[in-house]
């Protein structure tokens, strides 16, 4: 290639990446990969160079916070912020969004602001109800503190270590933990003040869906979806045709209208529970925990003829087993894939180890065989399974979102004694990132391994908690950060910039280098966003002969200020179904305060970042 042809191809493959990104097929990650292939392919950019992005410190700096994010669910932390929040709000829900706007900025300032937000969607749908109020009026506050939090520390969100990463690959020596904090806290309190004033245009939002007050329990949610008329207890005969089967084989619940839940299973000094699975072997004397299709069918001829023997139901067993067998609601998120399929299609046994018990369709419980019901966007779904696979589900952001989890979670959070020490990882690895005794990535790495070794968090479940599309992400986008530096293309935009607004003051520049990364990032995602603008701003610096610091740190600003649409960041679709907004709703009250943000950044950032 000669001339400017290299450059071309560079702009040409990243925008055929941008237009991939924002059509999401393939996913993102797959893009990235692609990227990976064909820049070295075609020549653009060496295999090393190509693949530097595996060698990153802050690649692993953030699988390491995916980590400890999850070691604060894991040992209850995170829900019982939750519980506290609704302790001190009181019936006040101008308290209640203050509070809420804070504790979610802050958790957000130490793991993922998505993973927090969903933590917090059913606690504020309990509050909501509580205090008689929309849920859209605390819904997108809670969304923007979750935006707002990755602009509290520089390990709040993957965009500040990647602008981090390029100023140390400058030969400079980059922001410390709390450079971000004071602007970071200066954008928290101007959106708490916004959204007081401005709450009220939000969408009122439908009252006869709202969820019921405080936290459920497992007899209430088996209630709201009915269960409580269809448990059964029935236990294996001897001369069963069912003993030494499969469930999967059996196929009870089309046949026979019989879900199988759970079983018990009687050992030498204890009666086990194992949460059924298509693989479960049925063995003699089994008690078999059975959802029924409806209380009316007369089954008796069917459990003599499978062998079962009906016994006397005391106690609920979703009550009475709570620690061992979980329950959870699950709405499909704007994105879902899946509304026109059928439950039976979606193979919740089989792929999620979880049962589906009960549907709602617009809040009334539907009843019958639920296997060949076709999904709709507003349906909710219940739920049954272990704990453990519960809390996988919560991870599965794209096709489910876990709206209520019941009071007893509490109780069986899988380290919920080790919540002290969660606490002490984490404040050991704040310590050591704020007094730079070590790399930030020794500092996450030491916090890992001191939640492994008190048994905050398990080998298994810490590969779990690692969002992998993110870090492939990532590292598929840094390589171009790499070709347009060396076929021209940073030059270009920065004399563009230079060029336009050359002889202006320097805080205009930071203002169209916010507009410029705000924009850009309402069509892919932050992080990418914070790759390409990252070395944009460090030579438009360098150009004008100031300090990159003040341009570094605009960027960094600017991505994580994705307020403006409901697709502009996950966090923002999280909130979109269970506020019940319209597009509208998030362009009339993100963009007024994305334009209030810049402007606070243009007067603050030169101000402790001097040019």
């Amino acid at each position: 290639m000669t001339g400017n042809s290299p450059l071309l191809a560079v702009l040409g493959l990243l925008l055929i990446t941008v237009i991939l990104f924002i059509r999401n097929k393939p996913r993102m990650d797959a893009v990235a990969l692609l990227v990976l292939l064909v820049l070295p392919l075609s020549g653009l950019l060496d295999l090393p160079s190509t693949l530097a992005g595996f060698s990153d410190p802050n690649v692993l700096l953030i699988a390491a916070l995916f980590v400890i994010g999850d070691g604060l669910v894991r040992t209850g932390i995170a829900y019982r912020l939750g519980d506290w929040l609704v302790a001190r709000a009181g019936n006040s829900e101008v308290r209640l969004l203050v509070l809420l706007m804070l504790a979610v900025a802050g958790l957000g300032s130490v793991m993922s602001s998505t993973g927090v937000v969903a933590i917090f969607i059913p606690v504020v749908l309990g509050v909501a109800n509580r205090l008689q109020i929309a849920p859209a009026r605390l819904m997108m506050p809670l969304a923007f503190a979750g935006l707002i939090s990755g602009m509290l520390s520089l390990v709040a969100t993957p965009v500040n270590l990647v602008v981090q990463g390029e100023l140390r690959r400058a030969g400079l020596e980059g922001f410390g933990f709390f450079s971000i904090t004071p602007l970071g806290l200066a954008v928290l309190a101007l959106g708490i003040a916004y959204m007081l004033l401005c709450r009220r245009f939000l969408a009122a939002g439908n009252p006869a869906q709202r969820q019921p007050a405080g936290r459920l329990t497992h007899s209430a949610l088996a209630r709201r979806y009915l269960l409580d008329q269809r448990e059964r207890r029935l236990q294996v005969r001897a001369d069963s045709p069912l003993v030494r089967q499969a469930l999967n084989e059996l196929e009870l619940r089309q046949d026979y209208g019989i879900n199988v839940i759970a079983v018990e299973r009687q050992q030498r000094f204890r009666t086990l529970l194992l949460v059924a699975h298509g693989n479960t072997l049925l063995e003699p004397g089994d008690v078999l925990l059975v959802d029924i299709a409806s209380p009316a069918i007369g089954l008796l001829d069917s459990y003599a003829q499978l062998g079962l023997q009906p016994l006397p139901l005391e106690h609920a067993y979703y009550s009475l087993h709570a620690h061992e067998l979980g329950l959870a609601e699950v709405a499909l998120p704007p994105e879902s894939q899946l509304p026109g399929k059928t439950i039976q299609e979606l193979g919740f046994r089989s792929r999620h180890q979880l049962n589906v018990v009960g549907l709602r369709r617009h809040g009334q419980p539907l009843q019958g065989v639920l296997v060949d019901e076709r999904l709709k966007p507003s349906d909710t779904l219940l739920v049954t399974g272990s704990w453990k696979a519960i809390h996988r589900l919560q991870q599965q952001s794209r096709d489910f979102l876990v709206l209520s989890l019941p009071a007893e979670v509490d109780e069986v959070a899988p380290a919920a004694r080790k919540a002290p020490y969660a606490l002490l990882s984490l404040a050991v690895m704040v310590a050591l990132m704020v007094s730079g005794l070590v790399p930030n990535v020794l500092a996450a790495l030491i916090g890992c391994l001191l939640m492994g070794a008190f048994r905050c968090i398990d080998l298994d479940s810490a590969y779990r908690a690692i969002h992998w599309p993110t870090l492939i992400l990532i590292i598929g986008m840094l390589p171009f950060a790499q070709a347009l530096q060396q076929t021209g293309g940073i030059d270009l935009a920065v004399q563009a910039l230079v060029g336009l607004f050359g002889s202006a003051s320097p805080p205009l520049i930071l203002a169209c280098l916010f507009l410029l990364t705000a924009t850009i990032g309402l069509f892919i995602s932050n992080t990418a966003t914070a790759v390409l603008m990252a070395p944009v701003a460090i030579a438009c610096a360098q150009a004008l002969q100031a300090s990159p610091l003040p341009f570094a740190m605009t960027v960094c600003l600017a991505a994580s200020a994705a307020f403006m649409t409901p697709i502009s960041s996950p966090v923002n679709t999280l909130v979109l179904g269970p506020g019940q907004y319209r597009f509208a709703d998030f362009v009339r009250l993100g963009v007024p305060f994305t334009l209030l943000v810049m402007l606070l950044c243009v007067l603050l950032v030169p101000r402790l970042l001097p040019f």
